[in-house]
């Protein structure tokens, strides 16, 4: 009885920490920051030959579930705003050394364009998750956090690529996100070439 009172004393205390820093100030702060509506147009006019013209929305969905926070993810290019190129659903978890955004992918996205609020009453077995692709960040600076995904682990058919990779940093109100495309001799395939895309905030949801 003795040893299974200090197995379930020392299980306890193991969890505690856990527990705690699921709800750390640096989480809900992290969450905050990338939620918005933001855009590359002042980047694209300093260089119209390596960027374009992008709006990027990251709207917070699913508010009351428990497991982290939740995200549907628009990507545009000006001017083609009801046909975004990229659909997504984010899902940012909290682990002890690192926190995790989790990428989903939709079927059929284009029916969601403009219109979080149906995502929101999609069950979750609906989605199909990017596996390898979770972007991995952690605290670098004062109101800063900064990482990308590991490894070769994100595979990637595009333009004869094998694998994709994305470094980014997320700041108050700009996000710097850097997706590139490698075959399998660890050439650039597709993505900018000069540096991560600069994502402005315009509005904060």
């Amino acid at each position: 009885m003795k040893q299974l009172i200090t197995l379930l004393f020392r299980a306890f205390f193991t969890l505690i920490p856990t527990l705690i820093y699921g709800q750390t100030k640096d989480f809900k702060e992290l969450a905050g920051f990338m939620a918005g509506s933001y855009s590359s147009e002042e980047q694209h006019l300093k260089d119209t030959t390596n960027y374009f013209d992008i709006h990027l929305q990251i709207i917070p969905i699913w508010k009351n579930n428990s497991d982290g926070y939740w995200f549907y993810v628009e990507q545009a290019m000006n001017g083609f705003l009801e046909k975004p190129y990229r659909q997504r659903v984010y899902h940012l978890k909290e682990h002890e050394n690192a926190f995790e955004s989790i990428i989903y992918t939709l079927k059929d996205p284009l029916r969601f364009t403009g219109k979080p609020e149906m995502v929101e009453s999609l069950p979750f077995d609906s989605l199909t998750e990017k596996e390898g692709c979770s972007v991995f960040l952690s605290k670098t600076g004062e109101k800063e956090y900064a990482g990308g995904t590991r490894g070769k682990s994100c595979p990637s058919d595009r333009k004869g690529a094998t694998y994709a990779t994305s470094i980014v940093t997320i700041t108050k109100n700009l996000l710097l996100s850097w997706d590139q495309g490698f075959n399998d001799k660890d050439e650039q395939v597709w993505g900018a070439e000069k540096g991560g895309y600069r994502f402005v905030k315009l509005k904060q949801y």
